[in-house]
């Protein structure tokens, strides 16, 4: 670090500030940021849950008419809402509410990483993004016809 510091200053550039360290949190105040912490992995597990619920039934609906219409089921007069488009539409809601969990997830455990330095990373995000990528894989199945 310190070769760093002169090399910047031969090259004109200022060197950083030193980083301020935060005084020690007592116990109390401790334990209440980790709650907080956890209780922000708790709300986006339980909007992971109702997203992945989302597109599982609305690729479950896709997959049943498909296999349905496949074994030679007819259907009446076609609807305004059929069945891929339903399922298009709980695909994207669960997608879409699930995104917007995940930016209110990220912009909390910024504020909260502002005041305490040891928050740790978030798994909850990981899996959030992974069923994010499924849900995408299923609303291109269902649009692609697969």
């Amino acid at each position: 670090m310190l070769f760093l510091g002169q090399a910047r200053s031969l090259f004109g550039a200022a060197a950083p500030a030193p980083e301020k360290t935060k005084p020690p949190l007592d116990t109390s105040t401790r334990l209440a940021y980790d709650r907080t912490i956890m209780a922000c992995e708790r709300t986006l597990m339980a909007w992971i849950r109702t997203a992945a619920s989302l597109i599982s039934f609305g690729f479950s609906i896709y997959k049943f008419f498909q296999l349905e219409r496949g074994m030679g089921a007819k259907f009446g007069a076609p609807q305004a809402i059929g069945p891929r488009r339903f399922a298009m539409i709980m695909i994207a809601t669960g997608i879409i509410g699930l995104a917007i969990a995940t930016i209110q997830h990220h912009r909390q455990v910024r504020a909260i990483k502002s005041a305490y330095e040891n928050v740790p990373w978030s798994t909850a995000g990981l899996v959030a993004g992974l069923v994010s990528f499924l849900g995408l894989l299923a609303i291109f199945a269902v649009i692609f016809r697969l």
